[in-house]
This record gives structure tokens, sequence and C-alpha cells, in this order.
């Protein structure tokens, strides 16, 4: 970014960005904003026919009551979009589910095909040193992401599938392709030891943006840069409006693997703070970049997440029809 631009970008974010700072606390993901501003982008570009046909799928998932009693929003369908955005992060502090390798599997139940967090579907890790295409030689380092973006769109497409496993694919799909657009969920640092920094959780950071909490890790930095996480309502769908308005949609040919490819050159060339520092400070110039990056792949990935479900949705439905009770009932 050239010094004018960056002087323009501050100008014009700051002063909104830190009176979002001054009353929010810490946040766990592409924080809860990021997801739902994808999603309320996404839901915004759905033609109806593929709307109701997800609707129908979500009103089958276990936790649609859950989620009617937590977003409170006047449109069904709609709060269970908005709350299944971040289901796949809410069930880490969920009792019900379990961290393979660190808890007993918790019991299986109704509507589930299991009760793992499935924490390694979140990324896909690729050293930001070394050529994209290569070899790394880093087994069980670079998490499952990629591939389960392919899958679960397959099992959404599958007009055979059963309705639970499409009513369970279909929150990870919405959440997923959010995550694929973070940079650092598709890249980490290695050292000579071959370890890596976990996508930036294990580089401390000190940003003072966030003057309540300014002592951070470089991945928490970015996964909170698109909002506060309480943004719900009539915020919400103004601050995806302004998003849309400041940042048209992508080429639509693109695939979930040049999204990550994307991802991973954006946290080459500028996820991390420059210089050697233990604990880099994050710096006006590196934050309003990084502020304007992060705003515009949240609503690059509302954009392809909305065409990736009309695809497979209209796919599935019109050569089988959609299962499941009729997609037009409302409750």
């Amino acid at each position: 970014m050239t010094a004018e631009p960056t002087r323009r970008a501050k100008r014009f974010w700051l002063p909104l960005f830190l009176a979002l700072l001054l009353c929010t606390p810490p946040a766990l993901a592409w924080n809860a904003a990021g997801h739902r501003l994808t999603a309320m982008i996404a839901w915004e570009r759905l033609d109806d026919e593929s709307r109701e046909a997800v609707a129908g799928v979500l009103r089958q998932h276990p936790d649609f009551a859950v989620w009617q009693a937590r977003g409170k929003g006047a449109d069904p369908d709609l709060t269970a979009f908005l709350e299944a955005s971040t289901w796949p992060d809410d069930i880490r502090k969920d009792k019900r589910f379990y961290t393979a390798g660190l808890e007993e599997p918790t019991p299986t139940l109704p509507g589930f095909p299991d009760m793992e967090r499935r924490l390694t579907w979140h990324y896909f890790d690729r050293p930001v040193d070394r050529p994209l295409n290569a070899d790394h030689g880093l087994p069980n380092s670079s998490g499952l992401l990629e591939r389960q973006l392919l899958t679960l769109a397959q099992t959404l497409a599958n007009p055979n599938a059963r309705i639970a496993e499409r009513a369970y694919a279909l929150p990870w799909l919405i959440h997923l392709i959010g995550d694929a657009h973070q940079p650092l969920h598709a890249a980490s640092r290695y050292g000579s030891d071959e370890q890596g920094d976990g996508g930036g959780n294990a580089l401390n950071v000190f940003n003072p943006w966030q003057p309540r909490y300014p002592s951070t890790n470089l991945h928490r930095y970015w996964d909170d840069l698109p909002g506060a996480p309480w943004l719900r309502g009539s915020r919400l769908e103004n601050a995806a409006r302004s998003l849309t308005i400041l940042y048209p949609p992508p080429a639509p040919s693109a695939t979930p693997d040049q999204w990550l490819a994307e991802s991973w050159r954006l946290a080459r060339d500028a996820a991390y703070p420059p210089g050697n520092a233990a604990v880099p400070t994050i710096s006006a110039d590196f934050h309003a970049n990084a502020l304007d990056i992060a705003r515009r792949r949240v609503a690059e990935a509302g954009y392809r997440l909305a065409d990736q479900l009309q695809r497979v949705f209209l796919t599935s439905c019109r050569k089988d029809g959609c299962p499941g009770p009729e997609p037009a009932r409302r409750r």
C-alpha cells in the first residue's frame, strides 16, 4: 500500500474502528461479527428458491430452537442462517461435544453424526516462506479445511443424503467458507525446527488500536478485525450493506483451492508485522492495511458463499427435489 492510500484509509476507518473497539470484549474466531457479516451478505444475494432450500435444511438442525432463542430475529430463517454461521465455533465451549485427543467422546445425540468438535476443519496451514505448490514435508500440520470445503458441498448437493447429514453439513460449510478467507487460516510461519506458529497463534503482538486488550496474538488480532462480536440486528444489516458498497463481487469462477491460495498470498505479503521483534507492535499503517484486507475478505466470502449455495441447492433440488419437509413451511 502506498503512503497516500494508507493515510486516506486511516482517516476513513480509524475513528469508526476506535469507537467500536472502546466497547469490544475479546472474541474467539474470524469472530462472530465476521461470520455473521459474511452470512448476511450471502443471504441478501440468494434468490428466493435457494433461500427456501437453505432454510428447509436448517430447520432440521438439532439446534434450530437454540438459534432462535439466541438470535431473537423477526425472520426465523434468517436468524437460523446467521446463527449457523458461528455454530462450529460455538460448540468449542459446548459440553455436549468433545475435542478428540484431549477428552473422552461424549454420547452421540439425535441429529448429529458424532459429537467431535472437528478443530482441524477450520484451517489449512502452509508455510508462508516456501513456494505455494511445493511439497513442504510437514505431515499432520496442514489441517483439513480444503478437503472439508469440497466434502461438505458434495454432501449438500447429494439428493440421496439423509436430511440429518445435510443439516449438519450446512452450518459447517457456511462457517468454513468464512474461515477460508481469513489469511491466517491458510498459512503459518515455520522455524528451522519445522514447528509452525499455528497461523500466528504463537506470535504475541502489542496492538495499541485495542486499548482495553492491547496484548494479544497475531491470529486473534486478525480474527477481531471485522468488528465487535456482538454485532446483530440493524447494525449488522447496515455494516453488511456498507461492505457490499465498498467491495464489489470478486470473479465468480474462483474455487475453494483458489480462495485458500489468495489467503496464503495475503498471509505471506501482509499478515505478519515487519521486523524481527519478539513481540511486534502493530503500527498505524499495518493496521489500516490489515483492516482493509479483513473487511474485503469478509465481503468476498459472503459473495462466494451465496454463489456456492445457489449452485449446490439448485442443482440438487431441481434434479431430485429437496429432502425433508416442504421448504415453504415456516416455524
